[in-house]
């Protein structure tokens, strides 16, 4: 199947899903009372998220993952605070954007799309999220390292100085 034809199948698809939806909202009483009173705004988020993953899927674009993994994400981000009323905590949170960045670029590379070097980019990029979220939640009131989160810059700056002298000489 070409890709034009993979891009109108996915889009027909969407389009039935989505009137499906509708129609059984107008049609069956009670059902959007139900829908809402289970899933929260955030899991609209959540979903485009899903959505554009299953698009890019189906229409043979693996690239997609990466702008999924971010939408999913931050849906799921959003979902937290708004169970949990932590509003506050998006002045840390955002650090994990790069994350789900590369959580993006290594589902896309195991999709074939990028190879090696792009599961390698997507770790770094999930690495440098993880010591950011943790490096600014510290200063929020974050501390899941409790007074220790200093070592962390240490032991990072250490592996940089280190690292150049590991790698192998061709």
């Amino acid at each position: 199947m070409q890709s034009k034809d993979r891009s109108t199948l996915g889009a027909g698809l969407f389009l039935i899903l989505l009137g499906s939806t509708f129609s059984a909202f107008q049609f069956v009483s009670g059902l959007d009372t139900w829908f809402w009173s289970v899933f929260s705004w955030p899991f609209i988020v959540i979903g485009v998220g899903v959505f554009l993953l299953m698009l890019g899927l189906l229409i043979g674009a693996p690239g997609l993952a990466v702008p999924a993994c971010i939408v999913g994400g931050i849906g799921g981000l959003l979902y937290y605070q708004n169970a949990t009323g932590d509003f506050d905590s998006w002045s840390y949170t955002w650090a994990l954007i790069p994350g789900f960045v590369g959580v993006g670029v290594i589902l896309a590379a195991l999709l074939g799309e990028g190879g090696k070097g792009a599961i390698r980019s997507g770790l770094t990029l999930v690495f440098i999220s993880v010591v950011m979220f943790l490096v600014f939640g510290a200063f929020w009131g974050f501390r899941p390292l409790g007074n220790y989160w200093p070592v962390l810059l240490i032991a990072i700056g250490l592996w940089l100085i280190v690292k150049p002298f590991l790698k192998k000489r061709k």
